[in-house]
């Protein structure tokens, strides 16, 4: 047979078994010219009772001899058999051009199947609109410029700039300490842009280990290592595509990765890893780092061409110390924020407790407030949070007058009364002065003092009770 392999006929018949359930195949005058056993079965017959007759004649309600007549399908088409709805397949027969039959096939014999089967594909449907709408959720920007609350010069100033640029396709460079919310400053840049219907993926140079990170951004070819999953997997910047992607902690990207990234931004298009060809990407880059770029750049640690690439808008973000005008402002939105996940309403900063905040210097920012609120929220009974309810540290600051006052009568005691003292009173004397001055130097923070006198904290609370400090 021009050198294909014959398949005998009686295979041909299983096969057809095998791939329909039900079927049967009738000519152009619509006489029944096979019929398998399966279709007899549901409708009560046999195959040598019904081949050779009219196909109207077997079926109840039959279309077969108007498809074969007219060469139009009828997909998913509704019949009723027995007093029960069945859903049928017709097809037209053409060979060598010609319509000579039609083909019918039963895919479900009565509602209980077709509603067996919509259960089984519902559940899919649910479990993939699921986890549709949890990667669109996630890749969407969670938050918009009414989320950054600060009314301080520094701060509106940064603002003002964010939402101006929000506009612009510009690659924008955010600067500022952990925690002063470099994130939020992105997520309210993007759902402000044109691009705010489309992903917005962040990402932590930091966190991704090295070896990981160029896999993670740009994707990888099935093969391209041991366990890449089959088929690859798409980068980062595909995912963003069309939308805005940001790279959190910039500062330490390794300088191998900084000149794969200056080519995506430059070609604006990826390569796999384990890949031959590119992929046009559309993404803008929003980039953020706590590091002194510029130095870094001296240093050679930094590349210059990608920092000036990244370096077109670039927005300062000052730390919380700068602007502690803000503190009850913020306070007040952290407590509505944080409280809800306790369930916890209408909470309060007692005013005692504002004036503690203002006097602290915030090494942590905004973060570190966070975290103060949420650890007194754990340990409040009513609705106004006190100077109880705060960790220790802040708590201890309220011996900062005590101590500027101390040292300062201390020392004009030294000035009137030149009395000569014994050896180890001198040392003492001298050791409580130490203390006194370095807790001036530090505002009254005992941990950082300790550190200055390069001795242990343990040993320096036991120095200042010993000289009732």
């Amino acid at each position: 047979m021009n050198g294909l392999i014959h398949i005998p006929n009686d295979w041909l018949e299983e096969i057809i078994n095998l791939a329909a359930e039900r079927i049967v195949i009738v000519d152009r005058n619509g006489i029944i010219l096979y019929i398998n056993p399966a279709y007899c079965e549901f409708i009560g017959t046999t195959v040598e009772m019904a081949t050779g007759r009219h196909v109207l004649d077997v079926i109840e309600n039959s279309r077969m001899h108007i498809v074969a007549q007219t060469g139009q399908a009828e997909l998913a088409a509704v019949q009723s058999i027995n007093g029960s709805e069945m859903i049928a397949n017709r097809f037209p027969l053409m060979v060598n051009g010609e319509l000579v039959g039609a083909l019918g096939t039963v895919m479900f014999r009565n509602p209980e199947e077709w509603l067996h089967y919509q259960q089984k594909i519902q559940s899919l449907v649910e479990e993939l609109k699921y986890y549709k709408t949890r990667f669109e959720k996630e890749m969407k920007s969670k938050y918009g410029f009414n989320d950054l609350i600060g009314n301080s010069p520094e701060f509106l100033a940064a603002k003002k700039l964010a939402e101006r640029v929000s506009g612009s396709q510009s690659s924008v460079l955010l600067l500022g300490e952990s925690g002063t919310g470099k994130e939020l400053f992105a997520h309210a840049i993007h759902s402000n842009s044109k691009r705010a219907a489309f992903p917005f993926v962040p990402i932590n140079c930091a966190s991704i280990p090295e070896h990981l990170l160029e896999s993670e951004l740009f994707g990888y070819e099935e093969g391209a290592f041991t366990g890449a999953k089959k088929g690859g997997k798409k980068g980062q910047f595909q995912n963003a595509n069309f939308g805005t992607i940001f790279l959190d902690e910039i500062g330490d990207m390794p300088l191998s990765m900084q000149s794969k990234l200056l080519r995506v931004l430059q070609e604006k298009e990826v390569q796999r890893v384990g890949g031959q060809k590119t992929v046009p990407v559309d993404v803008r880059v929003i980039a953020a780092t706590h590091r002194d770029l510029e130095k870094m750049v001296q240093e050679g640690k930094f590349r210059k061409d990608l920092y000036y690439r990244l370096n077109v808008i670039k927005i300062e973000i000052p730390p919380l110390r700068k602007r502690k005008v803000d503190i009850p402002i913020i306070g007040t939105h952290l407590l509505k924020k944080v409280g809800a996940n306790f369930h916890r309403y209408d909470l309060h900063l007692s005013t005692e407790v504002i004036e503690r905040l203002q006097h602290h210097i915030w090494p942590g920012n905004i973060r570190e407030l966070e975290n103060v609120l949420e650890r007194a929220i754990n340990v409040l009974d009513g609705k106004t949070i006190e100077i109880v309810h705060l960790p220790l540290y802040l708590r201890e600051l309220e011996d900062n007058r005590q101590v500027h006052q101390q040292m300062r009568s201390e020392v004009e005691k030294d000035i009137s009364s030149p009395t000569l003292m014994s050896l180890k009173d001198t040392v003492a004397h001298a050791e409580k002065q130490a203390i006194l001055h370095a807790l001036v130097v530090t505002k009254g923070n005992k941990q950082e003092a300790a550190k200055i006198l390069q001795i242990s904290k343990t040993s320096f609370y036991d120095k200042c009770k010993i000289y009732n400090i």
